[in-house]
């Protein structure tokens, strides 16, 4: 067992008010709603307008946390923000959040691990306070994928959307709630899933620049094979059962991967919590928005035991076996 010493005390979420329908996709690429349903289970996702960056979604999910909660942000010590897709190179996303927000002394840093960002970044938060140094992280996930998609490639246009969930975590001696972690990479299967910045090469192989490239059936064997073996070590680790959990929280890349994942696991599909259906694969975004909306229809309660496990490009993965307390 862990000797965390923090907890998440409040959360919020964001998407775009844009919404980009199975139907609105017949419209650009040979695809069908039959089809996009039968193979990722997703039937919308929301796109970000022109000037509207990753910034901006992070920024509205905290807010919508003080909203939800009426926690104070102004003394946190820390913003972590998991993005792929960040405003800039640099400045980083996390320091446009700490402007906008208008906190005036705070650390403020971008952590980029694809699609597991945000159950890494949670890590980091738990550990940071667990050590002392910090006493109050604002954790971040947040995404504008379509602006990094090629909206002419069938295989992947219909996955991808955008949104931002937002969490605070802060010291608490007497109740910690992160019981476990586990992380790890496979380093060698990122040519399976890149966006390439600076070189067009990895691994002596040519690359495609400009957008996101995906290989789904790669990805598909390697989540499959990997996860459910990473979730019972996790659950090893943190001493409990997979009866003891509550709610399985994965990545939501694509409902049929995750059925599969659930097929394979210690836990079922009818504990599993995801944001895939009308949400898409919102990469380090994707947890919270799932966990937003399992509290907001009233199935996530204080109490539960959540297993959260995020896995993506790179190929990395992080989980993380905690107690919701809010």
């Amino acid at each position: 067992m862990t000797q965390s010493k923090s907890r998440i005390t409040a959360i919020g979420t964001y998407v775009p008010a844009k919404i980009l329908s199975n139907a609105d996709l017949e419209k650009l690429v040979d695809t069908s709603d039959e089809w996009i349903v039968q193979r990722t289970g997703m039937r919308e996702r929301r796109i970000a307008e022109p000037d509207q960056f990753v910034s901006d979604l992070a920024v509205e999910a905290v807010n919508d946390m003080v909203r939800r909660y009426g926690v104070e942000v102004k003394d946190a010590d820390m913003i972590l923000v998991a993005t792929s897709t960040p405003d800039y190179s640099f400045p980083s996303t996390a320091s446009r959040v700490q402007a906008k927000l208008g906190i005036q002394s705070t650390g403020a840093l971008d952590l980029n691990a694809a699609c597991a960002g945000f159950t890494y970044a949670l890590q980091l938060a738990d550990g940071l306070i667990t050590s002392g140094i910090y006493r109050k992280v604002i954790v971040v996930g947040a995404e504008t994928l379509s602006k990094i998609t090629d909206y002419t490639d069938r295989t992947t246009c219909v996955l991808f959307g955008d949104g931002a969930g937002a969490v605070l975590v802060e010291r608490d001696d007497e109740s910690p709630a992160f019981i476990a972690s586990i992380s790890g990479t496979f380093g060698e299967g990122g040519i399976h899933l890149y966006k390439t910045a600076l070189s067009e090469r990895m691994d002596g192989q040519e690359l495609k620049s400009g957008c996101l490239v995906q290989n789904g059936r790669e990805i598909y064997k390697w989540a499959v094979r990997n996860i459910p073996e990473g979730m019972r070590v996790l659950l090893e680790r943190g001493n409990m059962s997979a009866e003891e959990v509550d709610w399985f929280v994965p990545h939501s890349a694509n409902l049929r991967m995750i059925e599969a994942i659930c097929e394979r696991g210690p836990v079922p599909m009818d504990r599993t919590l995801t944001s895939v259906e009308y949400r898409g694969n919102t990469s380090a975004a994707s947890i919270p928005l799932a966990l937003q909306l399992a509290v907001d229809e009233g199935r996530l309660h204080a109490g539960h035991h959540v297993l959260l496990y995020g896995f993506g490009g790179g190929m990395t993965y992080a989980g993380s076996l905690l107690r919701w307390t809010i």
